[in-house]
């Protein structure tokens, strides 16, 4: 997800916090929900909407969850999940379960695990970079094994590459913690990270923010996958620095 408190608001964000038939349940209830039941209310050729999930949809550089579906029927495997007008389709390989049925799902936890290392990483990242250089992350993509995040306006030098890794890597040994928690958006706004968002871009039925924070770096909105302290990412390896434009730089890096 791309930090939006340097970097300006991400339309896949705002996608993701306008309201929906189906429970987020990584949103209320945490991104550690590895299974859930729920209640399928519409079936859409070979996708399939609860009335909750634990699965997060694909969006703002970050993957979908995958899974598996047992029901009635038998056991399918959940290759894609994506949030479109409203609602929340769960793409199925396998049969179908019968609408009204009560369903249980097993996200592929090793993948979400991943995805919320890294996209944890991103964000302390980002957070650096905007402290030492006043770069804005304007863009990014996640993956389970890599990720990169691209900056500007900034010229990185060796020396700066290795002033970013030292102290990503001292925020991980100091073992901050990373809160995850509803502000409403006008409170936000009175914050100095308020003032640096495009927050007036939001659609503007959004009210409430869901804020990713990891004191001393970084806090901005954000409604992707965490984890909920640094000492779970290890240090950082960058895989390749490289210029993309003018004053625009890639950071590409995996994590131990």
């Amino acid at each position: 997800m791309v930090d939006l408190s340097p970097a300006g608001i991400n339309p896949i964000y705002s996608l993701h916090l306008l309201p929906t038939m189906t429970e987020m349940l990584y949103m209320t209830e945490g991104c550690y929900l590895k299974e859930f039941d729920a209640k399928v209310v519409a079936i859409h050729e070979k996708s399939v909407v609860f009335d909750r999930t634990a699965c997060y949809p694909d969006g703002g550089g970050q993957p979908s969850d995958t899974g598996v579906l047992q029901s009635k029927a038998g056991t399918a495997k959940i290759t894609h999940v994506k949030k479109a007008e409203g609602e929340v389709y769960h793409e199925i390989d396998g049969p179908l379960p019968e609408v009204g049925e009560t369903v249980h799902v097993s996200i592929d936890w090793e993948r979400r695990y991943a995805h919320m290392r890294m996209h944890t990483a991103q964000h302390l990242l980002s957070g650096i970079v905007y402290k030492f250089f006043q770069a804005r992350t304007v863009g990014n993509q996640i993956y389970a094994d890599r990720s990169r995040v691209d900056f500007m306006p900034v010229n990185f030098t060796d020396a700066d590459v290795q002033r970013v890794v030292a102290e990503f890597d001292g925020a991980i040994k100091a073992q901050l913690p990373v809160r995850i928690y509803m502000m409403e958006k006008d409170k936000f706004l009175n914050h100095e990270e308020g003032e640096r968002a495009n927050i007036h871009l939001l659609p503007p039925e959004i009210k409430v923010l869901r804020i990713v924070e990891i004191p001393g770096y970084d806090m901005c909105p954000c409604a992707g996958t965490h984890v909920a302290s640094l000492a779970e990412l290890g240090k950082i390896k960058i895989l390749k620095v490289e210029r993309k434009g003018k004053d625009r730089y890639r950071i590409a890096y995996t994590l131990g």
